[in-house]
């Protein structure tokens, strides 16, 4: 046997290198396990196993796209939205946490055609391995000749469909038609549900027809911060007029805020708009030029545009928003 002396250092360092080895294995592979646990790492091709008695855990991008969901999926989807009242989807960052809860959904809806600029890259990356759609897929696929052009790429088109109640309709089949999918027993469920909904949708077209018919023709302009009501415009007569384009991150050029005021003036609108999701600041620059201009243009009222309301107000869902939209534009011009 041998002694402590007996150990010569040859032998020695092999055994050092060997035990650092294995500690710095034993590390990685810790490293890895925390990571696996905390972003949900999954397998290209992996589908998890699920009891049909628990909600189907549904990620949505916005309110207005969770909104949707809860309105078909019910009691049987376990709804979490990452943007919150007030949020602009334009600019949203994805933090750390938003990837934690996509990766760990059972299936992710968001709404497409670039709205959430920032969060495309990740949904498409994760779109590979877990059940990602965009709500507006079917428009796309069926009806692109509805879907205004926004510019020259295949696919520019402004994103906001959901102020035309008929667009969005074909959005809920779309949703009622995927959560069937990863949810066969509940398909008549989601079905009904989709088809209830549908209704109250045509209800809102009509009432937001007859109430917009009280604004004079003369007024009939709608002049917002950014171009979000293009749809709105189309689907109910209203002519429609932005300082920015599409997307927030478009800056108002001083040309552009010049010609709206000289158009205000001339036309003589009454009342321009803000949005709860964008700063108010380009718009009471137009306040403020009409004014020395001698003509008297106010803001008639706060818009809910790319965000619903805070939660417990009828503003928090999608119809609530609309009508509320109505009202104030229909103050605001008649």
């Amino acid at each position: 046997m041998r002694g402590p002396r007996d150990f010569h250092p040859t032998l020695i360092l092999p055994m050092i290198a060997s035990n650092w080895r294995i500690k710095t294995q034993l590390r990685a592979a810790a490293t890895f396990a925390v990571l696996f646990a905390l972003f949900g790492c999954r397998p290209v091709g992996f589908t998890p196993t699920r009891n049909p008695q628990v909600p189907l855990r549904v990620v949505c991008t916005t309110g207005i796209v969770a909104d949707l969901v809860r309105e078909v999926g019910g009691d049987r989807v376990r709804l979490d939205a990452l943007m919150g009242p007030g949020v602009d989807p334009h600019l949203y960052k994805p933090t750390a946490r938003d990837k934690w809860r996509i990766n760990n959904a059972d299936v992710v809806f968001y709404n497409g055609l670039h709205l959430e600029g920032r969060l495309a890259a990740l949904l498409e990356k994760r779109g590979r391995i877990l059940p990602v759609f965009a709500v507006t897929e079917a428009l796309k696929a069926r009806e692109a000749h509805r879907l205004i052009r926004a510019g020259e790429g295949q696919d520019a088109y402004d994103p906001h469909v959901w102020f035309d109640p008929s667009l969005w309709t074909r959005c809920v089949e779309f949703v009622a038609e995927k959560l069937a999918e990863m949810d066969p027993e509940g398909a008549e469920y989601y079905r009904r549900n989709a088809e209830a909904y549908q209704a109250r949708l045509q209800e809102l077209e009509a009432y937001t027809r007859a109430r917009l018919s009280e604004v004079p023709a003369t007024q009939r302009m709608l002049v917002t911060a950014h171009d979000a009501f293009a749809y709105f415009g189309r689907a109910f007569d209203l002519e429609v007029r932005s300082l920015q384009g599409l997307s927030t991150q478009d800056e108002a050029a001083l040309s552009r805020v010049n010609q709206l005021v000289d158009l205000l003036v001339r036309r003589k609108i009454k009342a321009v708009f803000v949005e709860s999701s964008v700063s108010p600041r380009n718009i009471q620059a137009l306040v403020e030029g009409c004014r020395a201009q001698g003509h008297d243009l106010r803001i008639g009222g706060e818009l809910f545009s790319d965000a619903l309301g805070p939660s417990g107000t009828p503003e928090a869902t999608l119809i609530g928003a609309f009508k509320a939209n109505v009202e104030t534009i229909v103050e605001g011009l008649r």
